[in-house]
């Protein structure tokens, strides 16, 4: 009898443990993935996309470009406040979650919620990496890895021109062209 309540026991402890180990695992879950077909709510004609935005940020939003490596102003940056979308002025990241992976871009182990951002499967230059968009409006911000630090092992390596900066404490952005 001792056995089976010894059994038991360490049965709940196991159960328990693996419990706990799963929350702290959802606490960055991943973002949803999306498809081409995938509907936005925020849409505008390409027209209305390049009044709103800088022809960098249209370049790299748009028309799924990137900063040269280092070349982007968010890369040594660490102050604290928070990264909103230049597309959809929504808040992408904080600056709790960026770190310096030495790869010339800004890089976060996590966005700020998981359905700021949408990945979509991209097959460009012969190989298969995760696109970053933003999820109002499937404008392009970079790319994840699986390369990054602890607690996520995520490394979002984000364009800067695809970001506007937010110091603690200040106002969100009203305009893509801050």
């Amino acid at each position: 009898m001792k056995r089976i309540n010894i059994i038991f026991l360490a049965a709940i402890l196991i159960i328990g443990g693996c419990t706990s180990a799963q929350t702290n695992k959802n606490k960055y879950p991943n973002p949803p993935k999306a498809t081409d077909k995938t509907i936005y709510p925020m849409r505008f004609s390409e027209a209305e996309w390049k009044a709103r935005l800088t022809e960098s940020q249209y370049y790299i939003l748009r028309q799924d470009g990137t900063e040269r490596a280092g070349t982007g102003k968010y890369n040594h940056f660490y102050q604290k406040g928070t990264y909103y979308s230049a597309a959809t002025l929504q808040p992408l990241f904080s600056s709790e979650a960026k770190f310096d992976s030495g790869t010339g871009w800004p890089s976060f182990y996590a966005p700020i919620t998981p359905d700021a951002v949408k990945l979509l499967k991209d097959v460009s230059f012969g190989s298969v990496r995760w696109a970053v968009v933003d999820s109002k409006s499937g404008s392009h911000l970079g790319h994840v890895f699986d390369d990054g630090p602890q607690p996520t092992g995520k490394r979002y390596c984000m364009n800067s021109a695809a970001l506007i900066f937010v110091p603690e404490g200040g106002k969100p952005p009203v305009s893509s062209k801050e």
